[in-house]
Formats: C-alpha cells, sequence, structure tokens
C-alpha cells in the first residue's frame, strides 16, 4: 500500500469514527427527569407547617444546567423552573386546577407556556442560531419539532394532579422571559388552589426566587 492509498484509507476511517461518535451521542442524547429531592431541601421554598406541605423551585438557568435538555431554552429566552411539591401529611393534596404565576422584581407576571407554546418557540425558524445539524435524518414529528425535542417537551412538563401522603411530585414549568431582564433577582413564583383531600383551598404559596438565584 503506497503512502497515497494509506493516507486515503486512515482519512476514511478517522471520518467513519467520527460519523458513528456523532451518531451515538445523538441516540443516547435523551431528556431524563432529574433526580427529585423533598421541596424543602431546594434553597428557594415555601413551607406550610398547617398543613404540612412544602413548595420548592430549583432555575435551569445556567448552561451546567442546561446539559440535561436536548432543546438550548436560555437560546430561546425562555426559563425552566423545577418545581417540587411534598406532602408530609397523612393525607392527599389535589394540583388538579393549580395556578402558577412567576412575578418579576417589577411586578410583572408571568403564566408557564403551554407545550404548544413551547413547541413553536422551538421550530420557529429563527429561534436559534447554535445548532449544528447532523447528517441524518432528524424526524420531525410536529411542525420543526423532532421526535426527541417533542418528547423532552412533552416529558418534562409538571403535570401531577395529586400529591400521595408522605411523598413528592416534580416536573418543569416554562417562561418566556424574552422581555425581562433579570427574572429571578427579586422575583417570586405563586402556587395558588392547592387543595386538601375534603376540596378544601389550601393558603397559596409564596416562593421568593432570590434564594435560588444566590446558591448558583
Amino acid at each position: 500500500m503506497n503512502y497515497r492509498s494509506r493516507y486515503l484509507y486512515a482519512l476514511l476511517a478517522a471520518s467513519s469514527v467520527l460519523a458513528l461518535s456523532l451518531l451515538c451521542l445523538a441516540k443516547k442524547k435523551e431528556f431524563s427527569l432529574p433526580k427529585l429531592k423533598p421541596a424543602a431541601a431546594y434553597p428557594a421554598h415555601d413551607y406550610h407547617p398547617r398543613e404540612k406541605v412544602t413548595t420548592g423551585v430549583d432555575p435551569y438557568d445556567t448552561a451546567e444546567k442546561e446539559k440535561i435538555f436536548i432543546i438550548p431554552y436560555r437560546d430561546l429566552e425562555i426559563l425552566p423552573l423545577l418545581v417540587l411539591v411534598t406532602n408530609d401529611s397523612d393525607a392527599p393534596i389535589v394540583l388538579k386546577g393549580m395556578k402558577v404565576q412567576l412575578v418579576t422584581a417589577d411586578g410583572t407576571k408571568l403564566s408557564p407556556e403551554t407545550e404548544d407554546d413551547v413547541y413553536r418557540r422551538v421550530s420557529h425558524p429563527n429561534a436559534s442560531t447554535t445548532r449544528v445539524p447532523l447528517p441524518f435524518p432528524t424526524g420531525r414529528v410536529k411542525g420543526g419539532v423532532n421526535t426527541k425535542e417533542y418528547d423532552e417537551i412533552s416529558n418534562a412538563q409538571f403535570k401531577a394532579e395529586a400529591v400521595e401522603p408522605l411523598s413528592s411530585q416534580g416536573g418543569f414549568l416554562f417562561f418566556d422571559v424574552s422581555d425581562v431582564k433579570d427574572p429571578l433577582a427579586g422575583a417570586h413564583l405563586y402556587l395558588t388552589n392547592v387543595r386538601d383531600s375534603s376540596g378544601n383551598m389550601l393558603m397559596y404559596f409564596d416562593v421568593p426566587l432570590d434564594k435560588a438565584a444566590q446558591s448558583h
């Protein structure tokens, strides 16, 4: 084998290894909900001793924490908040109909994006210019959203309708912060319409997010 043949062979082998590595990386990169801790374990939380219920919030607003996602939410100016509800009482609590609102330091009130809202932001052609297309089909399943992105948006969402005694439920809520300079500083997350097993409404939860910002 002459020098030219050896060079071409080595180049082909290197290209094959790179392509295989990219393919394996793409196959392995899937969203997985982070391991949930009791709500009181997060710096930003609100505990109601009478009902024995705690809500906690963990913002995923840094490059390091964003690694669990496939979608670059920061590039889309979307703020993912991991929301936890821990029930330390001996009766279930009902979250169906729960309302959540992020109120920033200047009084701006933000409601969580719906799944369809997030799909639209991700599929918008100008949503992000930082992604590098991979040299194989991605399988679009809803507009411009591929299968793994679709699954992430669906699986990440906070969807619990109840919390059983001595247990926790959690998931992500996504907020459009495109017009907010610093969404965490001085902000509060309010949770209302949480009810006990008899249908009685619990006092609203007020989680100050300054503590979450300071813990970064």
